[in-house]
This record gives structure tokens, sequence and C-alpha cells, in this order.
């Protein structure tokens, strides 16, 4: 039982992730996050953000170019993944109970935002958390052609890593001493992060209601 909770405790800790596991652990997590439903508790932003400001400082011994396209790439199959199985294995998410690893409030809260932004939803869905994982298995129930799919996914997940891990490389390169400071950029993206996922959670609450 210990040895579970240390491991969840080590996947939740990105610093420790970027210390330890390198380019190779990021790069899994970026992928398995973009489109995992079982991966949603993942780190997002702040891992992809503070990969950049370890990479800026050195710490993260890995040139910046392979940094970047290593995080596009793992985020772009990572949502390809989800889009596969949400075609051919959607259907299976319309029934089933809530898990540990699965709250259908996820999913529908997903289709809210596809009912808003349409496909642009994986353009816009890379900086939100949960949505993020869910919206291209659900591009994948609803059947997205899959050119749109595509473009919309390469787009979606560029933007994402070059904004925050390639801002995160300028600040670490420009003021190193930020990696002093990892504990309070991490709460700052918690912070984010719950404030967005709440409110999306509201909002799609209201529309149902």
């Amino acid at each position: 039982m210990n040895s579970i909770t240390e491991f969840f405790q080590y996947i939740l800790n990105s610093e420790e992730i970027i210390r330890t596991g390198g380019l190779l652990v990021i790069t899994f997590i970026v992928f398995a996050e973009n489109g995992l439903f079982f991966a949603f508790f993942l780190p997002g932003d702040y891992l992809v953000f503070l990969a950049g400001v370890f990479c800026g400082t050195g710490i993260l011994d890995v040139p910046i170019g392979i940094l970047l396209v290593s995080m596009i790439t793992a985020a772009i199959l990572g949502s390809l993944v989800g889009y596969i199985f949400g075609k051919y294995f959607g259907d299976m998410f319309e029934n089933r109970p809530d898990s540990l690893f699965f709250k259908k409030k996820h999913l529908e809260t997903t289709r809210k935002y596809f009912d808003k932004y349409g496909s642009r939803t994986l353009i816009v869905s890379r900086f939100l958390p949960i949505v993020r994982t869910f919206a291209p298995i659900l591009a994948g129930l609803v059947r997205m052609p899959f050119v749109s799919f595509l473009i919309n996914n390469v787009s979606g997940g560029a933007i994402w890593i070059l904004l925050l891990t390639g801002g995160g490389y300028l600040f670490g390169e420009r003021f190193p001493g930020i990696v002093n400071y990892v504990e309070y950029i991490v709460l700052f993206f918690l912070a984010i992060t719950t404030f967005t996922v709440i409110k999306a959670y509201l909002n799609a609450r209201k529309e149902v209601n």
C-alpha cells in the first residue's frame, strides 16, 4: 500500500519527475494526459512549463529544440490515440458508471465545450485541465472528420507546448533564480487549474439545468 501511495506522490510531483525521470518520463506523461481517459489527473500545464524552466536553467540537460519537438509530438500522438479510442470504443462511455479513473461529468463538460467551440475545442482544451484529456476522445465519439481533427490537434499541441514550455525556457534562461520558487509556480498553476475546472463544471451544470 505504501509503495502505491509513494508512486502517486511521485507521479504528481512535477519537480521530482523532471529531476529524476528526465525527458523520457516527461514525454510519456504528456502523451498520457492528452488522450488516455484514466490519466486525466496527471500534471499537465505546470509540468510542461517547469520542463521549460529547468531546461533554461540547465537542470534538465536537454537541448530546447529536442524538448519542444518531443513534447509537441507526445501531445499530438496522445490526442490521436484518444481520438481513435473514442471513435471505436467511445460508446462504452455512454453507460459506463463512475469510477476512480472515469467521471461522466468530465465527458459532459467536454461536450459543452464542443457545442460552444466546435472543432476549435481541440485547441482551446489544451489549456483546460481534464477537458484536455477528454476532448480528443469525444471528437472520436462524435465522428469528427479526421482531417479537421488532425489540423486542430497539431495546431493545439504546438501552440500549447510552444507557449508554456517555450515561455518557461525563457524565464529559466533569463531568471535562473526562479528554480528556488518552484513550489509557488506549482501553487499558481494549481490555483488556475482548480478555478478553471470548477468554473467549467458550474457552467456545464447550469446549462444542463
